[in-house]
């Protein structure tokens, strides 16, 4: 089981380089990679291109539709102000939720075909039914190192990379 211990970090060097890469390989702006954003109040000021603010006070309501609207993402990556707090806990939120679902998927498409079984088909060697789910796609789930603190003092005036960013908001440092 993950702890905020064994989460993952990615440094913002990292995550711009696939970003980047991201970029210049899919036109229609569909990457393999997603950036949630949970700053709540503080998501002033510039944030990483292409991110998804969810703000931590609207997290656990909107987890099972992250958990669905991200489920094809190979890498998933969380980030707060600083990423000690806010972003972690979250990140183990989106695992733990879909663990859930996952399991409870599985679980429902076990009860589906123990009563279907019995109608005599043979199953060995057998195709996928229609519309049976396939498994689920194996996901990475990390967090940014250091938030969007350490992302705008390395990256903030990079339009590539960073939206909306107000350098004067962040001359005297984090104001959070």
């Amino acid at each position: 089981m993950a702890t905020i211990g064994t989460l993952e970090r990615v440094s913002a060097a990292s995550l711009s380089q696939i970003i980047l890469g991201a970029q210049d390989a899919a036109t229609a702006g569909d990457p393999t990679i997603a950036i949630i954003d949970v700053r709540d109040d503080d998501h002033i000021g510039g944030h990483i291109k292409g991110s998804q603010n969810v703000p931590s006070r609207t997290l656990e309501a909107m987890l099972p539709t992250l958990v669905r609207q991200l489920q094809d993402k190979e890498t998933v990556v969380f980030h707060c102000a600083l990423s000690q707090q806010r972003g972690p806990a979250a990140a183990l939120r989106y695992i733990r939720e879909r663990e859930r679902l996952l399991a409870a998927n599985k679980a429902a498409a076990d009860r589906e075909q123990s009563t279907t079984a019995g109608d005599g088909a043979e199953e060995d060697g057998a195709a996928p039914a229609a519309g049976e789910e396939t498994p689920a796609k194996e996901q990475k789930v990390v967090v940014l190192d250091r938030g969007f603190v350490g992302w705008q003092e390395v990256h903030g005036t990079d339009e590539r990379l960073t939206e909306g960013y107000r350098k004067e908001l962040w001359e005297d440092g984090y104001w959070g």
